[in-house]
């Protein structure tokens, strides 16, 4: 048993139940308080977001469900109903994400394999795009992913639908204090899973970047610079850690 918010007749109730079929946010709930009810759960209370952050939520939560969450401010993704609550990310984070999208963005410029797309702003480009989180990648009915950057095959970029967006070039991920379990565990490990052949951590603190492919157990540590050699393309992208690291 557990207490429950839940939304009937337009009003917001509470009382001792526990949780029946689920429609997005509709549930069935019943309990000794509450007989049987049809509802909306409030998961989401200043109480439940208190609970949430930067951890992820005992229940099951599918894309849908994570869709349906109201804006404020924070990310919220699934991966296989594990859900994963991330605040907003600090300044430094935003700086470094920027540095490196642009250096993907010119690269992308000379060699238009695919669309790239970072957090926080919807920015277009000829050849590619620089996409914003809040994205919606997803491989399943219980997942739903926003990484920091990512770079989407060209042909189903060009068609601006996230369902159509499903083979990813590269993946990066800023760690931040909160995210670090879900980026290095929980999002790598189905990142590598989807078979993504390239992902990148850019580690804050450490000043280096740990690169992940599909079948490493342990990540490569880039401590001087990162490279990107996509398929098809003779040249490659060098960013060093110096150049991304630097102070403002």
């Amino acid at each position: 048993m557990i207490y429950i918010n839940y939304l009937c007749n337009g009003q917001w109730n509470m009382g001792l139940g526990s949780l029946g079929e689920t429609h997005g946010f509709g549930v069935t709930v019943w309990g000794p308080e509450l007989g049987k009810v049809g509802g909306v759960l409030d998961l989401f209370s200043s109480r439940r977001r208190g609970e949430l952050m930067g951890m992820a939520a005992s229940s099951y939560y599918s894309a849908q469900m994570v869709r349906a969450i109201p804006d404020d401010g924070r990310r919220y993704e699934t991966v296989h109903g594990e859900l994963l609550v991330t605040p907003a990310p600090i300044a430094w984070h935003q700086e470094v994400i920027s540095r490196l999208g642009m250096r993907i963005r010119l690269f992308l410029e000379r060699y238009p394999v695919g669309h790239l797309f970072a957090s926080p702003a919807d920015i277009s480009y000829p050849v590619g795009h620089l996409f914003a989180s809040p994205a919606d990648i997803s491989w399943g009915p219980d997942i739903l992913v926003q990484p920091d950057l990512f770079v989407v095959q060209m042909d189903q970029a060009k068609k601006m639908e996230w369902s159509q967006m499903k083979d990813l070039l590269l993946a990066v991920e800023v760690l931040s204090p909160s995210t670090a379990r879900y980026d290095r565990f929980t999002k790598r490990r189905l990142y590598q899973d989807i078979g993504i052949p390239l992902y990148w951590i850019v580690d804050l603190n450490a000043k280096c970047v740990e690169i992940w492919k599909p079948d490493q157990l342990f990540p490569e540590v880039a401590a001087e610079s990162v490279t990107w050699s996509p398929t098809g393309v003779s040249d490659e992208l060098i960013v060093g850690m110096e150049e991304l690291f630097r102070p403002l």
